[in-house]
């Protein structure tokens, strides 16, 4: 690596001396001058890594010559050294974007440490996020092995995200292979946990079930009903762990995070059974049987999930709640822009529901749009454009005006989403749903160790469109695929986000409890 140029101005730089032969010994390349004016000088015609300014130079002060030196070199960090400890002259050095700021007398560590602060932070962080990665790889790998609870799965996903955004942080793309081979693994001990339990936690005898999709509502939004306060209930649909993660610090701001819980999406994991069981506190089933007018089957035609408000209101009904309740769903760009419209409504509601859609429209939007595919071609980058929308959307606008009014809120979603790589043949007649990652439907022809099949729907409390219906679902990063032009159906999906399946990210997926800051 090259030496780091090092511009240092202070009219007392004879002193300075023994700290400029410290740094020199360092390997670092320092030029010194004694004037502000010489610095502004010396930094418009050569290029520095940093810049050490006095701040009580005759002359030219160094603020002035900060400002002088941010104007054409904006983005050359300087370090600002005073005698001073006044507030006023601290914040003027702060607006003015210092990197830096150190009372005299400094010692040579002071000074190299803010150098590798400032300069070599990146790669330090790297060396040691990477570092911590590899000491871990081999617990996090026993973790996977050993997990045989919902609890332990919960963990050892929360584990994976928080490294999977680490090494993101870090910038080290050399460990990327390993985090996805490790994901991978933990995906297939997912589906093997999946496969032993789901039913399970349907039958009588079960002693332990995760919170799932009908009863999040009752045990995460009621409590803070009953307790009188102010709530919004926020759904924000194909919302993955990650992508919530991603978005904390914006919301930290504004609120407190007071319980940032993990719940499961039921089977399959898409919005027609698993939102319509959030909202309706019934397993897809149930809901055909008590509301039969509130439930489409796959193969019937019509919006899948027209009726959230109807379910969600007799659910509160059933739960004792009988306030008014102000229920909003956002579904178009459009009607995003005039959610602000809306707070009066809200904000003068004991209890307001929000379902936003945008999430979900940019998974299928990136399968059929080359620009959305090029701008969302990883997982990082998906996480990426997420933030960037919520950081710009109008919910963010409303949430933050729901935390300076003390209303509190409860953030969600329904499912979650994952890449799909691996296509998996399946037969079918016409009638089979088409969903890339579950199937129903008779007559089903597979592989029955390549999915999750749930032969006999009623134990599922699902819904059979015939006496013979079969659901499989898809593992991991696998997604079903047609033997009929197979090629152009897996060139085409193949890296798409898509959900319906079994696997961390559309299963397990963000509860949060956000408490107002005021």
């Amino acid at each position: 690596m090259r030496e780091a140029r090092i511009l240092w101005a202070d009219d007392e730089i004879d002193l300075l001396k023994p700290h400029i032969m410290f740094l020199r010994d360092k390997g670092y390349d320092v030029t010194a001058v004694n004037n502000g004016d010489s610095a502004i000088e010396l930094a418009r015609a050569n290029h520095y890594d940093i810049i050490f300014l006095d701040e009580q130079m005759p002359g030219i002060s160094g603020l002035d010559a900060l400002a002088a030196i941010k104007g054409f070199k904006p983005d050359t960090p300087v370090i600002l050294i005073t005698k001073s400890e006044e507030e006023n002259i601290m914040e003027a050095a702060i607006g003015s974007k210092i990197a830096d700021y150190l009372i005299k007398p400094v010692n040579p560590n002071q000074i190299l440490l803010s150098l590798k602060k400032n300069l070599q932070v990146k790669e330090l962080v790297s060396q040691k996020t990477t570092s911590n990665y590899q000491i871990n790889f081999n617990k996090l790998g026993a973790e996977i092995s050993d997990a045989r609870t919902h609890e332990d799965w919960k963990e050892v996903y929360r584990k994976l995200v928080y490294w999977e955004l680490e090494l993101e942080k870090s910038g080290d793309n050399a460990m990327n292979e390993v985090m996805e081979m490790q994901h991978r693994d933990a995906n297939n001990g997912f589906a093997k946990f999946i496969k032993n339990n789901y039913l399970y936690w349907f039958s009588d005898s079960a002693q332990e079930r995760p919170i799932l999709s009908p009863s999040l509502v009752k045990q995460k939004l009621l409590p803070l009903v009953k307790e009188g306060k102010q709530t919004c209930f926020v759904v924000i649909d194909n919302l993955r762990y990650d992508q919530w993660v991603a978005m904390r610090p914006l919301l930290q701001n504004h609120f407190n995070v007071k319980d940032d819980e993990l719940y499961f999406s039921i089977l399959p994991t898409v919005t027609q059974y698993a939102r319509n069981a959030l909202f309706g506190g019934l397993m897809p089933l149930a809901i055909e049987n008590v509301y039969p007018n509130l439930w489409l089957n796959d193969e019937d035609e019509g919006t899948k999930n027209q009726f959230e408000e109807e379910l969600f209101l007799m659910q509160m009904k059933r739960l004792g709640v009988t306030d008014k309740i102000f229920f909003e769903k956002v579904t178009a760009v459009s009607a995003g822009k005039r959610l602000p419209d809306k707070l009066q409504q809200i904000t003068t509601s004991k209890l307001s529901v929000i379902v936003y859609n945008f999430v979900d429209t940019l998974s299928h939007a990136r399968t059929e749009m080359e620009v959305i595919k090029e701008l969302a071609y990883d997982e990082k980058a998906y996480r990426s454009l997420t933030l960037s929308w919520f950081n710009h959307s109008p919910l963010f606008e409303v949430l933050k005006e729901l935390a300076a009014r003390g209303i509190n809120v409860v953030l969600t979603t329904d499912h979650g989403s994952i890449k799909v790589q691996d296509p998996v043949k399946v037969i079918g007649d016409k009638a089979v749903t088409t969903n890339l990652r579950y199937k129903q439907g008779k007559m089903l022809n597979y592989n029955p160790r390549e999915v999750f099949e749930i032969k006999n729907p009623k134990l599922a409390h699902l819904p059979a469109s015939h006496l013979s219906s079969t659901y499989i679902f898809s593992l991991g990063t696998d997604f079903f695929a047609y033997p009929n032009n197979y090629n152009y159906y897996v060139k085409h999906y193949r890296d798409t986000f898509q959900h319906g399946g079994v696997s961390l990210e559309e299963v397990i997926i963000p509860v949060v409890t956000l408490e107002p800051k005021i």
